[in-house]
């Protein structure tokens, strides 16, 4: 059965000041597009996880965590990693992370919350 990861940053640490983000964004619209985004992946037959992650080590190590309690066919990134450029490091360590701890896994890109079944359904 094929297993999808998203790993995104926690909603409530995001800045949604930064400029280099969609006009509007907020906390609930991205957890309605995480609903939106598990729906989708259950449509498909999969099994989905979710990891929000703090814009820390201590975020890097729940998504270690993570990638460590199955095997992942895809791992999905979330925008508000890797958008705003004062973010760059830690979705460098995102990937890194992934990399390392899933060598196997696929690594893919979501444009919002809700396509991320579709940024999977490119790789699996």
């Amino acid at each position: 059965m094929t297993r999808v990861l998203f790993v995104g940053q926690t909603p409530e640490t995001v800045d949604y000041s930064d400029p280099a983000l969609p006009p509007g964004l907020n906390a609930d619209k991205i957890l309605a597009g995480i609903d939106v985004a598990a729906a989708k992946i259950a449509e498909r037959g999969w099994v989905g996880d979710i990891c929000n992650i703090a814009p820390d080590d201590g975020g890097i190590a729940t998504l270690e965590k993570q990638l460590a309690s199955a095997i992942y066919d895809c791992v999905v990134i979330g925008g508000g990693l890797r958008l705003p450029p004062k973010g760059l490091l830690m979705f460098e360590k995102v990937v890194n992370a992934i990399h390392k701890a899933a060598p196997g896994s696929a690594i893919a890109f979501n444009t919002r919350p809700e396509d991320t079944a579709e940024a999977a359904d490119r790789w699996v």
